[in-house]
């Protein structure tokens, strides 16, 4: 019993903090974190405040919004965004006070909004970043393709009437602008548009997707864009980073084999969009019922909409000019469509515009469309201005370097016309207007070998990016000399011009070709080039400047719904449009027209054997191919100009 008490006691005295012989430590109470729960920006100062909403949409789903008012801000309309590409990052450019430098950047026409005293709104799409929902690549409308209740349409609608009810500051007015994927988004809102919604600006928009625009030209997939849906579709916040191991993406591509190995070496097949890709690639229901043009042109036109087009756009050269044909014939009254086109990369016209690559324009024309083309239309509709002085087509003609208001598109001006006027491929890779004789030989010929494709520009290739180290942008203002010395590619060139040649509208290829494959993809482009000297610009003497380019896939001659194996060694007829240009070749300059078989790895390789689906060609079905160019009175290959008389 002594020992048990002698227990309790030394118990006692270790539970009071003594010990017998030994310190023990009382462990201290916890230590309180030094961050509040939520941080509250002192932003009295600032010039402007900053809002972020969840908006609920019909069926639920809540979508990120953030809303920058200018302080002081009354009876001001609203400039509306919705993207893909993370609104908060769209509305924190810099770290300031000022809404000038927070919008300075992709994708905001900062000046213009800043002067203007617009509320700026920027939405996260459902799925991305801080939106709910799930993400669809181009999420198409209601329908056949979505059995959903909701698509941008409604989205849109539901954004717009939720802003016109909360935010006191505005005028009820909305105007919805973006680039690329920002601006298909305001295709979208012409479905069916909330009664707000007061103008649209589509700049460089996606239209559709297989004819011209970001997956597909003429059934060639723009293989270089698998970085981008790998990034858009792996995660909600595009986390994941496309990873190469190559400084040079031909290497990359190349060594790959197919589009289909590379993806699949990247664990692709689990995207849904690379899926559908891979299960549509000739131009099905899948892409036509998603092509913009084909939607809208279905709808009836009520919002004021300004398409905006570039020159030299990398992505979306076919989609806004698609649009203007199906819109502008539902304009009688000539005051709901018009047009601006400059000499931009895709989304150069929110940028500084006074050249691209070696072209100098001798003007900022990116700030020449904010200030007279864009504020004026912005003004009339959003804020009630008086109507604006624009005519229906704005258009920068490169080669003089001169904005010209044209009542139409393709029209050069008052009192002139475009006409379809051929220009020869002749023997001894002459460009002409007269066509070829009989006494002439009959072909050029060339081997195209897919182990040594032609690059699409100079070596090493980077990857698409648009940080201030890549040169992608300016990619189709390259010089064309390269690709002219090899022995895959022909190159036909005029006598130097004596006069000048006016050219407006889209030029089409007509090639009567064979090959001893059994498919083949077919280049042309069309080049500028430049006298031998160029005393103002030296560097200029004797550049290949592009001035219209594009790739068609053999198998789609026929039907682009139903591939077909071409019959080898057969001469056939290629007929295709390549995208429009606005230009006059100088006096003293030369017309060239290049052609061949691959432009890697921008667009994927043709095996030139016929397989049921390039995506997933074996090594084996990849064979050099013997290409002829016609060129005789029955065979008479040519490049048809829309040349301004």
């Amino acid at each position: 019993m002594a020992f048990r008490r002698t227990l309790g006691v030394v118990a006692t005295l270790l539970a009071a903090g003594c010990s017998l012989g030994a310190q023990v430590t009382v462990p201290p109470a916890g230590l309180p974190g030094e961050m509040p729960a939520e941080f509250k920006v002192a932003s009295e100062s600032w010039d402007h405040a900053r809002r972020e909403v969840m908006i609920p949409m019909r069926d639920g789903v809540k979508l990120r919004t953030i809303i920058l008012v200018p302080k002081g801000a009354r009876e001001a309309p609203i400039l509306l965004t919705r993207t893909p590409y993370n609104a908060a990052e769209q509305t924190g450019h810099a770290a300031s006070p000022h809404l000038g430098p927070v919008l300075q950047g992709y994708d905001n026409v900062a000046d213009l909004i800043v002067e203007g005293g617009y509320i700026r709104v920027i939405q996260d799409i459902r799925g991305k970043y801080g939106s709910e929902g799930e993400y669809v690549m181009n999420r198409p409308l209601r329908g056949p393709l979505n059995p959903s209740a909701v698509d941008h349409s409604t989205d849109t609608y539901d954004t717009i009437d939720w802003l016109v009810k909360h935010l006191p500051e505005s005028n009820g007015r909305v105007g919805i602008l973006g680039i690329s994927y920002d601006g298909f988004l305001p295709l979208m809102a012409l479905v069916d548009p909330h009664p707000a919604l007061k103008a649209a600006v589509p700049m460089n928009p996606m239209v559709d997707g297989w004819r011209g625009d970001d997956w597909f030209h003429h059934g060639a997939f723009r293989a270089q864009n698998l970085s981008y849906i790998y990034e858009q579709q792996a995660t909600r916040g595009n986390d994941l980073k496309w990873w190469s191991g190559y400084h040079d993406d031909y290497d990359l591509f190349l060594q790959a084999g197919s589009t289909g190995a590379l993806a699949k070496s990247h664990g692709m097949e689990q995207l849904g969009f690379w899926r559908k890709l891979t299960e549509h690639p000739a131009y099905d229901a899948f892409w036509q019922q998603q092509a913009m043009d084909r939607v809208l042109a279905a709808r009836t036109l009520t919002v004021p909409t300004l398409l905006v087009h570039s020159l030299y756009d990398a992505e979306d050269i076919y989609g806004a000019l698609a649009v203007w044909k199906a819109l502008k014939p539902k304009d009688a009254g000539h005051h709901l469509v018009y047009l601006a086109m400059g000499p931009w990369s895709h989304g150069g016209e929110i940028g500084e515009g006074s050249g691209l690559g070696p072209l100098r324009f001798g003007q900022d024309t990116a700030l020449q469309f904010r200030r007279e083309i864009l504020k004026p239309f912005l003004d009339q509709y959003l804020k009630g201005a008086g109507k604006a002085d624009l005519p229906s087509v704005s258009a920068f003609e490169t080669g003089t370097n001169t904005w010209r208001r044209l009542p139409a598109w393709p029209v050069a001006g008052e009192g002139t016309a475009v006409r379809a006027t051929p220009f020869y491929l002749e023997a001894g890779l002459k460009v002409s207007t007269t066509a070829p004789k009989a006494a002439d030989a009959p072909y050029e010929e060339y081997v195209s070998d897919p182990a040594k494709p032609v690059p699409f520009r100079a070596r090493p290739i980077q990857p698409v990016g648009y940080d201030p180290s890549h040169t992608w942008p300016q990619w189709l203002t390259d010089d064309q000399r390269e690709p002219s010395g090899r022995t895959d590619v022909v190159a036909f060139v005029s006598e130097p011009l004596k006069a000048p040649l006016r050219i407006a509208g889209e030029p089409v290829a007509n090639l009567v070709a064979s090959t001893s494959g059994t498919d083949s993809d077919w280049v042309v482009k069309v080049i500028d080039v430049y006298p031998d000297e160029v005393a103002n610009q030296p560097p200029m003497g004797g550049y290949q400047l592009m001035v219209s380019a594009d790739i068609f896939r053999g198998r789609y001659r026929e039907s682009v719904e139903t591939p077909k194996a071409l019959k080898s060694g057969e001469p056939l007829v290629y007929r295709f449009a390549l995208p429009a240009a606005n230009h006059v070749f100088l006096p003293g300059h030369r017309v060239m027209v290049q052609v061949q078989s691959s432009w890697f790895p921008l667009y994927d390789r043709n095996p030139q054997t016929f397989v049921p689906n390039i995506f997933f060609a074996q090594p084996g079905d990849y064979r050099p191919a013997t290409q002829r160019i016609y060129h005789t009175p029955g065979q008479a290959s040519c490049v048809e100009l829309p040349v301004v008389k």
